[in-house]
């Protein structure tokens, strides 16, 4: 893979000389006590600023602060006019906008496109603070404020939506960002290499519509530059009718093969040889459909989809194409992962850890969920299609070094207010990836796989939990450390390779409770999530029973579920409902399709079509629940306990033919009966009609469960079991 230049090599900024600021400015009254007469950038979130380096702004702000800038902040602003923008003056060389840590339409609407009634990133949880689509609303405020200051734009809500994208809560597809939104540039992904060379040029009077070789960066182009090779996405992956060739999902993903190889450490490998291609990749542009052709033809915007997340290696990927009216969306390769040394310095900068000094004694409840965590890594390449992580952090696994990772530890312990002894996550997007990578750099640069570890867990990948065991024994062998939480989703499918590493997460690092996602039960939807089937939940949780037991410790599985998944029957969700009483799991919170931009599982949503097999009129078509009444009832399946829920499944049930689980006895799933207060009153008259011999109305109290801190009902017995 391309080495990039070191993030820290860069000469600092003159302004410099001003040193790091206590908190970065959130008004004029703090520049002035810095000395500041202006800020050379300014940062617009739609987050309240915490200066964590687990939000954002607050990491890319410390950065470019360390590189000699000074940065300002520009939190939540009232965006009805622009005033709130003129707050901190000109800046001298750009904008930095955000949404926040979230998307903005994610943020606030469920997934039944109810408003959200609480904002965990706003001061007291208050709703409303940030507006729809915040970034194209800020980006248009900050041009109406100051014209001709550059604008870039960043972060998921950006990263997202930088190519045409099917947008769930318009139900349309949408065009990419950039246009919408009139900014200069969009930097995607991991932002921290381009957003500092970005600013070094710019500090250097570069034309910003002039920098357009930076790794992780989009703009918009009339024309396409001399030198440059431009090849259709049919050249990538044909839709339509082709003869057979190497699938690249598969697992010789795009390569031939070669056996006996060996790593750097003398072990045997499956090596994967890049076929030739003729011409310069460096030079090689490639062209997805137009977005007129992507709103008209489902089949080519799936298609498109498939070639966009093939060109989402930094070994291999090409730049991307994609025509808006006369002008293309144009997307350089992805940026080159972060070295471990480059990682620990980028969370190891001058953080207070808390939030801005202007919120007073308000309560951040995203705060106070990771004020005493951890985060150990970044990536993932479990490739789950419902999932915006690899789509934004990448699929190749960054992590930190041990050294950095205690002291972080003992900087918690020693200034964070309220601390009490417990580190409450190690962790990252996954629990379990850490310094987890593809045993050969050379494999790794060339494969086009989604995922390492379905179907099944690559023979190309290094598995060995050590690193992350010898963490843990000592992070939690310092001195004021009570307990140490491991929170973060789990990879079950990889731990389970690992006994040692099961064995030490149950007997030191779990709170009664651990979370894991097996999602569904069946293999129709598990498919098309590219997750392991429940084979491998049953070998984890044998092991988590086991090794409780031996600990001397009552400890169980949170199991967590989604609904509504493409893919997804009312007999799967019937069959995850039954398996469900079955363990006697009653979910208090569960979790339905969330249709997110770019997701490979929101292009099925949206098409109906499978991109990670070729893509043409005549493929596969997926099953897939559109429509409140049918997303509701998948819902209700995971919640078949709720009295609320009973008259749809009743329905549901008679309908699929399986009255035999309608019913009073322990075999049936939902019984013939309806509690008063609950339910549609008419279900529940037409219920007592038409129920026979047994049949009641408001008869029988409902046992309230009780909840758990995970959000899942608290089960009574060993093993995940309750009454």
């Amino acid at each position: 893979m391309q080495k990039a230049t070191h993030l820290f090599s860069h000469r600092p900024y003159w302004a410099k000389r001003f040193g790091s600021a206590d908190q970065l400015p959130m008004s004029r009254a703090e520049m002035d006590d810095l000395g500041w007469d202006s800020c050379d950038i300014i940062l617009v979130t739609g987050d309240a600023y915490i200066d964590h380096p687990s939000f954002g702004m607050a990491l890319i702000g410390r950065l470019l602060e360390e590189q000699g800038f000074r940065v300002g902040i520009i939190s939540q602003p009232d965006w009805h006019d622009a005033s709130a923008f003129q707050a901190l003056g000109k800046p001298n060389l750009c904008f930095g906008i955000t949404a926040g840590n979230m998307d903005s339409m994610v943020n606030r609407y469920t997934s039944d496109r109810r408003t959200r009634s609480n904002d965990a990133y706003t001061p007291d949880g208050q709703p409303d603070k940030r507006p729809d689509r915040a970034v194209i609303v800020y980006a248009q405020r900050v041009r109406e404020a100051f014209k001709g200051v550059p604008v870039i734009i960043g972060g998921i809500e950006a990263s997202l939506r930088r190519i045409a994208h099917y947008d769930y809560w318009s139900d349309k597809v949408r065009r990419s960002i950039l246009p919408d939104s009139k900014a200069d540039m969009l930097i995607f992904g991991n932002a921290e290499r381009a957003f500092v060379e970005v600013m070094h040029r710019l500090a250097a009077n570069e034309p910003i519509d002039q920098i357009r070789d930076i790794r992780g960066t989009s703009f918009m182009t009339q024309q396409i530059p001399e030198g440059w090779t431009v090849k259709d996405s049919s050249y990538v992956d044909k839709p339509g009718r082709i003869d057979p060739h190497i699938d690249p999902y598969a697992h010789e993903a795009a390569c031939d093969k070669k056996e006996n190889a060996t790593n750097n450490n003398n072990e045997k490998v499956v090596q994967f040889i890049p076929r030739v291609q003729k011409g310069d990749r460096s030079k090689t542009v490639i062209r997805l459909p137009d977005f007129d052709q992507v709103v008209k033809d489902k089949v080519l915007y799936a298609h498109a989809s498939r070639v966009f997340h093939l060109e989402t290696n930094p070994g291999n990927a090409r730049a991307l194409i994609q025509l808006h009216g006369k002008r293309y969306v144009w997307l350089n390769p992805p940026p080159i992962p972060l070295e471990s040394d480059e990682f620990d310095r980028v969370y190891e900068l001058n953080y207070t850890r808390k939030p801005h000094t202007a919120y007073n004694d308000a309560k951040m409840p995203a705060w106070e969920m990771i004020r005493h965590s951890i985060n150990i890594m970044r990536g993932c390449f479990g490739g789950c299609t419902f999932c915006s992580i690899t789509e934004h952090e990448g699929r190749i696994i960054q992590s930190r070094s041990e050294d950095s990772i205690i002291r972080e530890i003992e900087a918690i312990r020693d200034t964070v207010p309220g601390f009490t002894g417990n580190i409450s996550d190690l962790g990252g997007p996954t629990a379990n990836m850490y310094r987890l990578k593809c045993k050969s750099e050379t494999i790794e640069s060339a494969c086009r796989r989604l995922s390492c570890v379905y179907p099944d867990v690559c023979s190309n990948l290094n598995t060995d939990h050590k690193p992350l065991i010898n963490l843990y024994r000592r992070a939690r062998a310092l001195p004021g450390i009570k307990k140490i939480f491991i929170a973060s989703g789990l990879r079950y499918d990889l731990a389970i390779r690992s006994p040692e590493y099961v064995k030490e997460l149950v007997s030191h690092h779990v709170g009664g409770y651990l979370k894991i996602a097996p999602e569904h039960t069946e293999q129709g939807p598990l498919s098309k999530m590219m997750k392991p089937g429940i084979g491998a939940y049953d070998r984890f949780k044998q092991m988590f029973d086991r090794y409780s037991k031996q600990a001397g410790k009552e400890q169980y599985l949170i199991p967590y579920f989604i609904s509504a998944h493409p893919g997804t029957s009312d007999r799967d969700m019937l069959e995850l409902a039954l398996w469900l009483k079955k363990n006697s799991f009653r979910l208090d919170q569960v979790q339905a399709f969330i249709p997110t931009p770019l997701a490979i599982a929101s292009a099925m949503y949206h098409t109906e079509k499978n991109p990670l097999r070729k893509v043409d009129h005549k493929s596969e078509q997926v099953l897939t629940a559109k429509g409140d009444k049918k997303r509701r009832l998948h819902k209700a399946f995971l919640r078949y306990h709720d009295a609320e829920n009973w008259p749809m499944l009743r329905e549901a049930l008679k309908k699929m033919g399986r009255t035999d689980l309608i019913g009073n006895g322990k075999q049936h799933l939902v019984p013939n009966w309806q509690p008063e207060g609950t339910g549609n009153a008419r279900d529940a008259r037409n219920s007592k009609r038409t129920s026979g011999k047994g049949g009641r109305v408001g008869k029988k109290p409902i046992r309230k469960s009780v909840r758990s801190q995970s959000g899942a009902t608290k089960p009574s017995q060993p093993g995940g079991r309750q009454r």
